[in-house]
C-alpha cells in the first residue's frame, strides 16, 4: 500500500465518523428547541399533556445527548493522527474557533444539563425552564462555532501564511467567524436539524396513533372493570399525546420546508459565487452552456466521456434557478483544472438525494395541511403511514447535504489554499486501515445499540407519570382516576387539533 491509499482511508475513516457522529446533534439541536417548546407551553397552559410529553423527550434527548458527545470527541483526536499536517497548518484559526465552542456553547450545555434531567423536583420550575432554555440556546451556539469553522474552510477570509506556513488571523476575528459562507450555511443546517426532530417527532406520532387506532378498532364495549376502565383512560391519555406531538411535528413541516427551501436556494447562490466547481458537479456541466444551462434531473455523470449519460433534463431551467434568468450563460467544468474538480459522482447523487428529502417533507407538510382543512389528521392512515416512512428522512438529508459540501470542496481541505493530500500525516496504510476497522465495528455495536433503545423507546409511546412534582398542589396525572378534557377521547373525535 502506498501513500495514495493511506490518504484514502484517513478520508473514508474521517467521512464514516463524522457521518455517523453528525445524526445525533442533528437530532439533539432541533429536540432541545422541542423539550423548551413543551415546557414553555406547560407553564403557559398548565396543561399537563405538554408535560407528558416532555416527560417522553428527555429521555431521548439524554441518550441522543450522551452519543453526540462520545462520538464527536473520536473525532477531534483525528486531527492529531491522520491529520496532524492540517491540525498544523490551521490550528491558529481553527484551534480558537473550537475552544470558543467548549467555552461557551459546551460549557452552557453542560452546566445546566443536570438541571434540565434531573431538577424538576429539586428547583422551582422558572429555573428548571431557564435550565432547559440554556440548553436549547447552547445547543444552536454550539453550531453556530462549529460551523463558523467548518464555513471558513470553504470560504477563507482574514488570514495570512507565516513563515512557517501556519495561517494565522490577520483581518480580525469577526472577519474569520462571519466568513462570506457562514450565516448561509448556519441558517441552512439549523433548520435542516429542525426539520429532522420534526420528522422523526411526527413519525412517532404517527406509529402511536397507527397503532391506537388499530386498538381501537379490535376493543369490545367500553369495560365496566375498575381496572380495565383505568387502562382505557390511559390510552385514552396515549392517544392524546400522539395527536399532540404529531400536529406539531406537521406544523413544523407545513411552514419550515418551504422556508428551508427558500434559504436552501440562497445558499446555492453563495456557493455558486464562492465555490463554483461544486455548483458545476452538483448540476452534472461537465460543459459550459453559453446560452443557457439545462437543469438536469437524473443521469448518469461519466467522467471519462465528460457528460451525463442518459440525462434527463429540463432546458435552460439550471440558469433559470441560480441566475435568474433562462439565457444566462453558465460555466462547466471545462473551465475548472483537472486536479481542482470534485469527484462529481458523489456529489451530483447526494445533492439529489438531499433535494428529493426536502420536496418529499413538502408534499408531507402539504398533505397535513389538506387533512387538517378536511379535519382528519388524526383518523387518516395513508397520511400516518406515510409520516412514518419520512421519519428518518431529515437524518438522510442532512447527511446528504454534508456529503455534497464536503466533498463538493474536494480536492482541497482548505479552499484554494491546502489540498487534502497535503493536509495527511505521514502514516502507513496499514495503520489507518487497522483503526478504521476497530471505529467501524465499535461504531457499530456501541452506538447501534444506543439507536436500537432510542428506537424501542420512541417505540413505547408516551406513558402517564403519577409522581408529583414540588409545589404542585396534587399530582401530575391522575392516570384515568379522574380523566380531565384531554383523555375523554372517543371514536371519530378531534380534540386538540391545534
Amino acid at each position: 500500500m502506498d501513500s495514495a491509499d493511506a490518504l484514502t482511508l484517513a478520508r473514508f475513516q474521517f467521512a464514516f465518523t463524522v457521518s455517523f457522529h453528525f445524526i445525533f446533534p442533528a437530532f439533539s439541536i432541533g429536540l432541545a428547541s422541542f423539550l423548551a417548546v413543551l415546557e414553555a407551553q406547560w407553564l403557559r397552559t398548565k396543561d399537563d399533556l405538554y408535560l407528558d410529553l416532555f416527560r417522553f423527550w428527555i429521555k431521548i434527548f439524554a441518550v441522543t445527548f450522551a452519543m453526540g458527545v462520545v462520538s464527536g470527541i473520536v473525532m477531534s483526536y483525528q486531527f492529531g493522527t491522520n491529520w496532524a499536517v492540517f491540525s498544523d497548518k490551521v490550528g491558529p484559526i481553527i484551534g480558537p474557533l473550537m475552544a470558543y465552542e467548549v467555552l461557551t456553547a459546551f460549557f452552557l450545555e453542560a452546566g445546566f444539563l443536570g438541571v434540565m434531567l434531573f431538577g424538576m423536583r429539586r428547583v422551582g420550575k422558572g429555573l428548571h425552564f431557564a435550565a432547559t432554555l440554556m440548553v436549547a440556546i447552547g445547543t444552536v451556539l454550539s453550531a453556530f462555532w462549529i460551523l463558523s469553522a467548518n464555513s471558513w474552510m470553504h470560504t477563507p477570509t482574514g488570514f495570512a501564511i507565516n513563515e512557517a506556513g501556519q495561517m494565522v488571523p490577520a483581518a480580525g476575528w469577526w472577519t474569520i467567524v462571519f466568513n462570506p459562507s457562514f450565516p448561509y450555511r448556519l441558517a441552512h443546517t439549523v433548520i435542516g436539524a429542525y426539520l429532522t426532530t420534526a420528522m422523526i417527532v411526527g413519525a412517532v406520532g404517527a406509529y402511536q396513533l397507527l397503532k391506537l387506532g388499530k386498538r381501537r378498532t379490535t376493543t369490545a364495549a367500553a369495560p365496566s372493570d375498575p381496572l380495565e376502565v383505568r387502562r382505557e383512560a390511559g390510552h385514552a391519555r396515549s392517544e392524546a399525546a400522539a395527536r399532540k406531538m404529531f400536529s406539531m411535528a406537521m406544523w413544523m413541516a407545513a411552514l419550515v420546508t418551504p422556508l428551508q427551501i427558500v434559504v436552501g436556494d440562497a445558499h446555492g447562490l453563495n456557493t455558486l459565487e464562492h465555490q463554483p466547481a461544486k455548483v458545476m458537479a452538483m448540476e452534472g456541466h461537465y460543459q459550459s452552456h453559453p446560452d443557457g444551462a439545462p437543469l438536469i434531473l437524473f443521469g448518469l455523470p461519466n467522467p471519462e466521456t465528460r457528460r451525463v449519460d442518459y440525462a434527463i433534463e429540463i432546458p435552460k431551467l439550471s440558469s433559470l434557478i441560480l441566475k435568474h434568468d433562462p439565457d444566462a450563460p453558465m460555466a462547466g467544468l471545462d473551465t475548472i483544472p483537472d486536479d481542482a474538480e470534485p469527484p462529481v459522482r458523489i456529489v451530483f447523487w447526494s445533492f439529489r438525494i438531499m433535494v428529493a428529502m426536502g420536496l418529499a417533507m413538502l408534499v408531507l407538510g402539504g398533505w397535513s395541511l389538506l387533512a387538517r382543512a378536511r379535519r382528519r389528521l388524526y383518523d387518516w392512515p395513508s397520511l400516518h403511514r406515510f409520516a412514518v416512512l419520512m421519519g428518518p428522512s431529515g437524518l438522510v438529508a442532512v447527511i446528504a447535504g454534508w456529503v455534497t459540501t464536503e466533498v463538493g470542496r474536494q480536492p482541497f481541505t482548505v479552499y484554494n489554499v491546502l489540498r487534502t493530500a497535503d493536509s495527511a500525516s505521514p502514516l502507513d496504510a496499514s495503520a489507518v486501515a487497522s483503526s478504521l476497522i476497530a471505529f467501524v465495528a465499535v461504531y457499530f455495536v456501541v452506538f447501534g445499540f444506543g439507536i436500537w433503545y432510542i428506537l424501542k423507546l420512541m417505540a413505547g409511546g408516551v406513558h402517564v407519570d403519577e409522581s408529583p412534582i414540588e409545589g404542585d398542589s396534587g399530582p401530575i396525572r391522575t392516570a384515568g382516576i379522574t380523566p380531565g378534557p384531554a383523555m375523554q377521547l372517543k371514536e371519530g373525535d378531534h380534540v386538540r387539533k391545534s
